[in-house]
């Protein structure tokens, strides 16, 4: 019996070992002799063509590095990557083999590997990977093409390191791709393709005067810090501002222990700038509904939307609306069919904005199967919503009652709102100010809801504003009421902390372990790489500028 067994085994092995070797799928024929030529490499091309119009003189072996102008690469394979995946699994069906694994991209400069990046398996065509043997994808374009390589690029480049290895000079550029498969570990295979270009990126002329620590001027309405930062670390944070290797910033302000400690302008942005920091504001609407609730004029955040509006007279109406409450409004788990990262979702707010009554808008939505509470959507018409309720319930409207409960006891005198069609503050985003009073803002937060001796926000808010309602999301850190949760790593050290973040790279961050706030503003609208490089400013630069001054 034992032998029996024993045949079965070696005969099921080697079976299994032979099948692997067979592709799973009949992919396209290579006919281009160009793919033939260049089969297992990557080419560099500083224009958009078409593989059947591909030449041996459009290769480029090297170019110059212009961060506006064009480069992207055509990676040719001997076969197809569910054909390459196959091998790493034999035993996956083509479906279970897309659902698991993708390409792995390797980027090197000057032969030290910078960043490497399993693909998430939704990118990409499923019958670009079950046929095609080659990739075109544009990393750089002076057109803005709509390219996962483009946000692939931005994330080897300003989030992982690339603009500290692509220092003015000349540079080899290496990347290398593989396959990849996700089962219950990752297994990675062999280069399937990899190629390299001499870089050269142009030294930027700078002067002392640009990149010197801008010397704090007087009136500012803060107490002015006098710790010692790190200047040699906020000089080569200002040289790369204004080299424009970060982009269209325009403030930076870090407050310690209540003390203004820096405060810096760049690209024509100054101290009396209102600055627009798009979907900031959102947590704006969350500090009134907590003054609302502290002051009475609503129960609390599990009251329901059937308290505030006849559902029955919107469109879509079911029980489930009934019960979709402000808290999930504010945690952006209210259950509504809206998505602002999927473009097809009936309730993306590029859908709102148009119509005449954004409100009408939100709540004529259909709700989807998802339990209220649980699963998270970035949803801006929710948060319209709460800004709705807040004007009928507080007195005088929403307007007045921020400007008196807010704005005025924290001495934030010139803003300006953006409105709704019945121009009513929008909640959305879009509050312009100061860069200067969104730092205070953050540390009102920081003061836990206290502001020069009077109580503004409850404690007990702010605890729930700045809690993760989705531990179990593992795309992403966190999300409290309106608050993004981010934590930042220096060294061997974490540091949580919670943030109003907006279109551009803007962010107000609220540390809960250490007694910071960083205001970073920014213009770099709809841009892939504007809240990677924010992030980066603050966990690369600032927060180890702060930490010398401990030590």
């Amino acid at each position: 019996m034992k032998t029996i067994l024993l045949l079965i085994f070696i005969f099921t092995f080697y079976f299994y070992q032979g099948q692997s070797k067979k592709d799973i799928i009949n992919v396209e024929k290579t006919e281009n002799p160009i793919q033939k030529k260049y089969s297992g490499k990557i080419v560099f091309l500083s224009q958009n063509i078409a593989t059947e119009n591909l030449r041996d003189s459009d290769i480029l072996n090297s170019a110059i590095l212009q961060e506006n102008g064009d480069l992207g690469i055509h990676a040719f394979f001997d076969n197809s990557l569910v054909n390459y995946l196959h091998q790493l699994e034999p035993l996956l069906s083509v479906d279970e083999l897309l659902k698991k694994g993708n390409y792995q991209f390797s980027f090197y400069v000057d032969g030290k590997l910078i960043y490497q990046e399993n693909l998430n398996t939704g990118t990409g065509t499923s019958d670009h990977k079950k046929f095609k043997t080659s990739l075109r994808i544009p990393l750089l374009s002076s057109k803005n093409e709509d390219s996962w390589g483009r946000y692939l690029w931005m994330r080897f480049y300003m989030a992982h390191n690339g603009i500290d290895a692509l220092t003015a000079g000349n540079h080899i550029l290496k990347i290398e791709i593989r396959p990849y498969i996700n089962t219950s570990t990752i297994q990675t295979g062999s280069v399937i393709a990899e190629g390299q270009i001499n870089l050269t990126v142009p030294a930027q002329n700078t002067t002392e005067q640009q990149i010197a620590i801008q010397p704090i001027q007087s009136n500012s309405g803060w107490n002015i810090s006098q710790e010692r930062i790190n200047t040699e670390i906020i000089r080569i944070l200002n040289k790369k501002i204004v080299e424009n290797r970060f982009k269209n910033i325009t403030g930076i302000v870090i407050i310690k222990e209540g003390k203004l400690l820096l405060e810096e302008y760049f690209n024509g942005s100054g101290r009396d700038s209102l600055q627009d920091t798009r979907s900031v504001g959102k947590s704006f609407s969350s500090a009134l509904m907590g003054i609302a609730i502290k002051e009475g004029y609503l129960k609390s955040e599990n009251q329901k939307l059937s308290e505030f509006y006849d559902l029955k007279l919107f469109k879509n109406y079911s029980p489930q609306k009934d019960n979709v409450t402000i808290k999930s409004l504010l945690t952006m788990s209210s259950g509504f069919d809206g998505n602002d990262e999927n473009y097809e979702s009936p309730g993306n707010e590029e859908n709102m904005y148009p119509t005449e009554n954004w409100v009408k808008f939100t709540l004529d939505l259909p709700m989807t199967e998802n339990p209220i509470g649980k699963n998270w959507s970035y949803f801006t018409a929710g948060v319209v919503v709460s800004g709705d309720i807040l004007d009928k319930t507080v007195p005088q409207g929403l307007k007045n009652y921020a400007d008196q409960k807010l704005f005025q006891p924290l001495g934030i005198t010139n803003y300006k709102w953006q409105f709704t069609p019945q121009q009513k503050p929008s909640l959305a985003g879009g509050l312009r100010m100061k860069a200067l009073d969104f730092a205070k803002f953050g540390q009102l937060y920081q003061n836990n809801g206290v502001w020069s001796g009077k109580t503004l926000l409850s404690k007990e808010w702010i605890q729930k504003s700045f809690t993760n309602y989705f531990t179990d999301n593992p795309d992403f850190e966190g999300y409290g009421y309106l608050f993004w949760r981010k934590v930042y790593t220096v060294g061997n050290k974490s540091y949580e902390a919670f943030q109003s973040s907006g279109n551009g790279g803007n962010k107000i961050i609220i540390f809960t372990q250490i007694p910071v706030v960083i205001v970073i503003t920014a213009q770099a609208y709809n841009k892939p790489y504007a809240h990677q490089q924010s992030e980066k400013i603050a966990q690369d630069y600032l927060l180890p500028a702060l930490k010398m001054s401990n030590e």
